[in-house]
């Protein structure tokens, strides 16, 4: 039983802090993305040995309610959102959408079917059920979690983009325990983050901006 402990553990510390400290490297940026794509793989191998994530958990939407709650959130970030927009960037406000609105679509599209849905799989799908028996308290495992989420963001430098992924790996565990849906969880998430895109915060989250 220590033995499978300590080499948890270890599995955790080498997925989620030392990959995300790895791609600070100035390195290609492919190897960075072979890199999180072998993470991944790994993620999905075991979750199959071990029959971690059930099929169906994959794209069942579970509990509708949280629709109410999801609303209330996005309105929150809006407010807060567009105010420091117009405070600090307002040159900025709706860029992607007053000068592409093609690019907006498409790379909302690709960043909710690629980024997210992967993100949602690995750190809540897998990483709540190969590791909650590492944690004695609930909160304990979902404030952890919540720093692992914001570190695997520390490749783009920058402190409120770090603060604000720790506030989003918490509300997304929130998400994950009340629904117990990995598509709801991604859905959400999805939602906040190409709002953000579309307001005009996406430069510092890494997206293409137009010209």
């Amino acid at each position: 039983m220590v033995l499978k402990r300590n080499l948890l553990i270890l599995e955790l510390v080498v997925l989620f802090i030392g990959m995300p400290l790895v791609l600070l490297l100035p390195i290609h940026p492919g190897f960075k993305v072979g890199i999180i794509l072998m993470a991944i793989i790994y993620a999905i191998r075991v979750s199959v040995k071990q029959r971690l994530v059930k099929t169906y958990a994959l794209y069942q939407l579970g509990e509708s309610s949280h629709v109410k709650m999801v609303i209330l959130r996005f309105i929150l970030l809006v407010i807060l959102t567009v105010g420091f927009m117009l405070l600090y960037h307002e040159e900025s406000l709706f860029i992607v959408a007053k000068k592409n609105i093609g690019m907006l679509i498409g790379i909302s599209l690709f960043y909710s079917l690629f980024s997210v849905y992967p993100q949602e799989f690995l750190y809540r799908s897998f990483f709540y059920a190969r590791y909650n028996e590492l944690f004695n308290r609930k909160a304990v495992l979902i404030f952890c979690n919540a720093l692992i989420f914001s570190l695997a963001h520390i490749a783009f430098k920058n402190g409120l983009v770090l603060f604000m992924t720790f506030i989003g790996g918490i509300v997304f565990s929130l998400t994950y325990f009340k629904t117990k849906s990995l598509m709801w969880t991604s859905i959400e998430h999805a939602i906040y983050g190409c709002w953000l895109f579309a307001v005009g915060m996406g430069e510092m989250l890494a997206f293409p901006m137009p010209e």
